[in-house]
């Protein structure tokens, strides 16, 4: 007998990875543009966002969905870093 659980946490391991891996290009082009073509407004709600999603991952606590939003978090600081310490902060 199958055990769906296993099964639907590797989906979601495999889930998190792509789409936290996907943010990766974005963070290498915020580095190349110093951080034109993201708005502030965009971070803030994207990082809210994930952040809310971090939160349910923890309550739920799957592994899967606090990883990848753990890690997509970061990503977010690192590129707000980048606009603000590269461009100034009304960049």
């Amino acid at each position: 007998m199958m055990d769906w659980h296993q099964h639907s946490e590797a989906i979601g391991f495999w889930a998190g990875a792509l789409t936290t891996s996907s943010f990766v290009p974005q963070v290498v082009n915020t580095w190349r543009t110093n951080g034109h073509g993201l708005s502030w407004a965009m971070l803030t709600l994207f990082g809210a966002g994930i952040t809310l999603w971090l939160w349910y991952g923890l309550v739920e606590h799957s592994m899967p969905v606090t990883l990848a939003n753990a890690l997509t978090l970061g990503q977010i600081a690192l590129i707000a870093g980048i606009k603000l310490f590269k461009r100034g902060p009304h960049a």
